[in-house]
């Protein structure tokens, strides 16, 4: 499995807009890609602002050329997104999963 990586920061008045994309558009489209295995939006403050932390679980890089393009580096980003953001990582980063610790799993 591929963890892919992705940040975004908006202003603490708009917390709520990047998760409703997040709900309404991201997941949708991403449910309907081949080697899409679920995803995690986490978020922190961050001094007057939000930081905004997606992490996507892949069934290997090739599920993410298939999505991403060529140069997986380079982040997918909606115009949704961007409008509901301040600022985001225009890169992502991409980590192989050695293990995968589950409760009540052997």
């Amino acid at each position: 499995m591929i963890l892919r990586i992705w940040r975004g920061r908006a202003d603490a008045a708009r917390a709520d807009a990047y998760p409703r994309h997040f709900r309404e558009r991201v997941m949708p489209d991403l449910a309907r890609v081949p080697g899409f295995l679920g995803a995690h939006l986490a978020r922190r403050d961050v001094g007057d602002g939000i930081e905004f932390t997606v992490l996507t679980r892949w069934s290997s890089m090739d599920a993410i050329r298939a999505f991403a393009g060529d140069d997986v580096s380079v982040a997918v980003v909606e115009p949704g997104a961007v409008a509901a953001l301040t600022d985001h990582d225009i890169v992502v980063e991409h980590l192989e999963v050695l293990e995968d610790v589950q409760p009540g799993r052997t």
